[in-house]
């Protein structure tokens, strides 16, 4: 299973939301691309990166932080936050960036997520943001009025080999990641699974390791590694033994 560390970036900095809030965020480093060095540094072989402007604005909104981030580490990156168009995806995957990740698209024009999965294969990932079952789009803010298990099937049969899926309930307030609807979604829909949203400390990772053969692929660990509730190099060398 991997870990994968996250990087959030509002106004060109390092931040971290709780619950998706944007009122209540806590900075962590004017500098992402030093934090993303600290992460690779620390044994971290992918990081996962979200624009949220870019979220809001509906439009990639900090690729000049993008650029400093790929330009300071050697590691794979995926993004996320306002990727909305297939001229976005050339742009961003023309940066150096790995993967990205449709959020809010993927509900709106399914078509985009087709026509993308097939020219670029799995270079595209999914994101599923959800409170109590139900999709959220647009940084959060808005119902997208479907459920995640539907949404996921149908992002299956558009070609999306991997999910992203984040409890926004547990998102940023270190309550344990949703290891049983992260499971069921695994299950259900036959995509590879990265669970996110939670996330505070080795028990965490305990849980979901046991549902690596259920498709849950991989985790995103945020605030915790930035308040120390989680090592990340402890986290990662037990993901990697699998036990």
């Amino acid at each position: 299973m991997k870990i994968y560390p996250a990087i959030d970036i509002r106004g060109g900095k390092c931040v971290r939301l709780f619950k998706g809030d944007f009122a209540q965020e806590t900075v962590f480093s004017d500098s992402p691309a030093a934090m993303a060095k600290q992460w690779e540094s620390e044994g971290a072989e992918y990081l996962h990166l979200v624009d949220l402007d870019g979220a809001r604005a509906g439009r990639p909104e900090n690729l000049a932080t993008v650029k400093d981030i790929l330009a300071a580490v050697t590691i794979p990156v995926e993004l996320g936050g306002g990727i909305r168009t297939m001229e976005n995806i050339d742009e961003v995957l023309a940066l150096g960036v790995r993967r990205v990740i449709l959020g809010s698209v993927a509900v709106r024009d399914p078509e985009l997520v087709c026509e993308a999965c097939a020219k670029y294969g799995d270079r595209i990932v999914v994101g599923i943001d959800a409170k109590d079952g139900i999709v959220a789009v647009d940084g959060w803010g808005v119902s997208g009025d479907v459920d995640v298990i539907t949404l996921a099937k149908k992002m299956k049969d558009a070609g999306v080999r991997t999910i992203i899926y984040t409890d926004i309930s547990r998102d940023g307030t270190l309550s344990g990641v949703n290891v049983e609807a992260t499971a069921k979604l695994a299950r259900e829909s036959g995509v590879d699974v990265v669970a996110s949203g939670g996330v505070k400390d080795l028990a965490d990772i305990r849980a979901l390791l046991p549902y690596a053969d259920d498709g849950i692929e991989g985790v995103i660990v945020g605030k915790s590694i930035y308040t120390g509730s989680l090592d990340l190099r402890k986290a990662i060398a037990l993901a990697a033994k699998g036990e």
